[in-house]
C-alpha cells in the first residue's frame, strides 16, 4: 500500500508544480496559507492509515491537543452532514492545523489537500481556492478528482476487502477512533492477483 499511495501522492505532487510553473500568478498556496485546512471532506482508508503513521509519531501533548481539536471538528462535521449544507461551502478548521497556520502531518496530507490550490474537476464541475488568481471562464489545466478518488477506493480494497476498504472518515473520526485503523497499520499490504 504505502509504495503505491507514495506513487500516487508523488504524481499529484507533480502535476501541482506543472500547473504552479504554467501559472504562478495564480498559485496562492504557500506556508501560513491554511484556507484547504478549513475544508470539509473525507479520506479513504490507505490515506488514514497513512495520516495516523505520520501522526503517532508526534509528541504526546501535541496529539493530545489534536485529540481535543478532533471533537470540535467531529461536531462540526456532524452539524454540517445533518444540516445537509453543501461540503463546498462548508468550513471546519482541520485538527491537524496548529497554531502556527502549519500542518502537522503535512508530509501524509490527503489527496484533496494535495490538489486543492490548483483547478480540479468532479462530476464535470469544475473547482478552484477562493484564494487563487484563476479566472472563471478561462481554460486551465484540470485535475480529476473523480478518478484519483477512484484510485484510493481501488488501492484501499485491495489493502483491507470491499468493506472496509469502500468507506470514508472526515479527518477528526481518524484521529478520534484510531483502534479501528489499528489492525490495518501493521499489516502488510495485499498480494495484488497476478
Amino acid at each position: 500500500m504505502g509504495h503505491d499511495l507514495d506513487t500516487l501522492f508523488f504524481a499529484i505532487d507533480q502535476a501541482f508544480e506543472a500547473v504552479r510553473q504554467a501559472h504562478p500568478e495564480a498559485i496562492a498556496c504557500g506556508k501560513g496559507c491554511a484556507d484547504c485546512c478549513h475544508a470539509v471532506f473525507d479520506v479513504s482508508l490507505v490515506e488514514a492509515v497513512n495520516l495516523l503513521a505520520h501522526f503517532q509519531k508526534l509528541d504526546h501533548a501535541v496529539r493530545e491537543q489534536v485529540a481535543v481539536a478532533a471533537q470540535e471538528a467531529l461536531q462540526g462535521w456532524e452539524q454540517t452532514m445533518e444540516s445537509r449544507l453543501d461540503p463546498a461551502v462548508a468550513r471546519i478548521r482541520c485538527p491537524l492545523l496548529d497554531a502556527q497556520g502549519q500542518c502537522l502531518c503535512y508530509g501524509a496530507r490527503p489527496v484533496n489537500c494535495r490538489t486543492y490550490g490548483i483547478p480540479t474537476v468532479i462530476d464535470g464541475k469544475g473547482h478552484v481556492c477562493g484564494l487563487s488568481g484563476f479566472e472563471p471562464g478561462k481554460s486551465y489545466p484540470t485535475v480529476n478528482l473523480a478518478s484519483l478518488q477512484r484510485i484510493l477506493h481501488d488501492l484501499s480494497v485491495r489493502f483491507a476487502g470491499e468493506e472496509m476498504g469502500a468507506r470514508r472518515w472526515p479527518i477528526a473520526s481518524v484521529i478520534l477512533e484510531q483502534s479501528a485503523f489499528s489492525a490495518f497499520a501493521e499489516a502488510p499490504p495485499a498480494a495484488e492477483k497476478k
